[in-house]
């Protein structure tokens, strides 16, 4: 490990909810908590948003402990002395990894691809907004530099701080691998991409990539939300995964140049499984009430379980590029999603496909809507509890993910539904009172 010049080591991992959690520590204490970890409570996997604790009190809040992977140990380029290390979460015990650990259930799923001496590969694509402080608004926010038409624009003009090249600046000294940044079609919307890797390190970079934007906004008084629908007038944020394998030899299987479409099998089967756990990836790619908000035919969204070549209606999206760029793209998710617990059920639902040789119904092409209902595929989820609904019974998945995880997942969920459904909205207010 590096570190010159550090004084502090931040230690980071993601709960449930994809937020970053951990603690600083004097260098001079990172040997001991290498070897035997520092404790956490485990109901921060039960925590939500609003500070509540939706369970934990079974086993009377009982510790875990956080282990640094020394591999992640990155300088903060905005915090002179500081240096950042994720890391994996045990029982105290040290005897097995923690089950509602979202990096370790990754690490789990990955290990069944090893085995088949196959090397999943991703790349995330997240859309954020900026937003500035707005006294005159109920929120105490409004759109950062939002004018209209900015879409892929660069510069002073739809950027006056100058935050993509910072985080840009940022996000290469983290070691991210940036490859692209530019203003979306939101007003004060922006996307960062960042290079394919390793699924593990593809899924660090995006949680790292989320935890950036926050804190450089922060430090400029702005706010970053990736919530998929944060304005009732403008676009929705996604989250884009990219996906292919690579076989012993470390090169794209993916690809058939016999084949009708360019695609190998593999990559068929493993289309098919995603396809068949659609509904209940859903409750990993969109895990807000308010990410079924962005759901609808208009927004380049996917609404049913279908796959397509370069169609951006389609759940599954296959790239025109084929050899070493051969994959696929699942389009649906929300930028709320913890990605490693997208990436994750992804790679459980095509290996499935593989493991079982599924194979996808015909791809659909052009605009999906106009096709005969019974040709556009079944209808995705249209709500978080249809979602839950639809993760509870899918055994593959809760199987693969791990009990623990998934009941810990949907019980801090239900917890989250249970709240909002006893909330009285604007919409409502503006809607019945003066009238009714």
């Amino acid at each position: 490990m590096d570190l010159d010049g550090v004084n502090i080591v931040r230690l980071q991992y993601a709960d449930l909810h994809g937020v970053a959690r951990g603690k600083d520590l004097p260098r001079s204490e990172l040997e001991a908590v290498c070897e035997h970890g520092t404790p956490f409570v485990a109901a921060i996997m039960t925590t939500d948003l609003a500070h509540n604790v939706a369970a934990g009190f079974e086993t009377g809040f009982e510790d875990i402990a956080a282990r640094p992977d020394p591999e992640t140990l990155v300088h903060v380029p905005w915090e002179p002395g500081v240096a950042a290390c994720l890391a994996d979460l045990w029982r105290m015990d040290r005897r097995e990894p923690y089950g509602v650990d979202s990096r370790g259930a990754l690490r789990r799923v990955l290990a069944e691809f090893e085995a088949l001496e196959l090397t999943p590969i991703a790349a995330p694509e997240l859309e954020f907004y900026l937003c500035e402080p707005d006294e005159g608004s109920r929120e105490g926010w409004k759109r950062y530099a939002g004018t209209d038409s900015p879409v892929y624009t660069v510069g002073a003009q739809s950027d006056p701080l100058g935050m993509l090249p910072k985080l840009l600046e940022a996000s290469g000294a983290l070691g991210l691998e940036p490859i692209a940044a530019n203003h979306e079609y939101g007003r004060g919307q922006f996307e960062l991409n960042v290079r394919h890797a390793p699924a593990l390190t593809a899924a660090d970079r995006a949680f790292r990539l989320k935890w950036l934007v926050k804190e450089l906004a922060a430090r400029e008084g702005l706010l970053a939300t990736f919530i998929g629908k944060p304005w009732n007038d403008d676009e929705g944020s996604g989250f884009h995964l990219h996906l292919s394998l690579c076989d012993a030899d470390r090169r794209n299987c993916c690809e058939d140049p016999d084949a009708d479409d360019g695609l190998a099998r593999v990559m068929r089967h493993f289309v098919a499984g995603v396809l068949a756990h659609a509904p209940a990836l859903m409750a990993f790619f969109n895990p807000t009430v308010n990410a079924y908000r962005r759901l609808h035919p208009d927004a380049l969204v996917p609404t049913q379980v279908c796959w397509g070549h370069d169609n951006r209606f389609t759940f599954v999206r296959i790239p025109r590029e084929r050899g070493g760029a051969t994959r696929l793209e699942v389009r649906v998710g929300d930028g709320s999603a913890n990605p490693y617990l997208a990436t994750a059920a992804t790679l459980v639902a095509g290996l499935d496909g593989i493991r079982r040789e599924l194979l996808p119904p015909k791809p659909l092409a052009g605009l999906i809507y106009e096709l005969p209902e019974d040709e556009q595929g079944p209808p995705l989820p249209t709500s978080f509890p249809e979602a839950l609904e639809a993760l509870h019974a899918d055994e593959t998945l809760r199987a693969a993910l791990g009990q623990e995880l998934v009941e810990t997942f949907v019980t801090l969920k239900e917890y989250e539904l249970a709240r909002f459904r006893r909330w009285v909205t604007d919409w409502e207010f503006r809607e019945y009172a003066r009238h009714l």
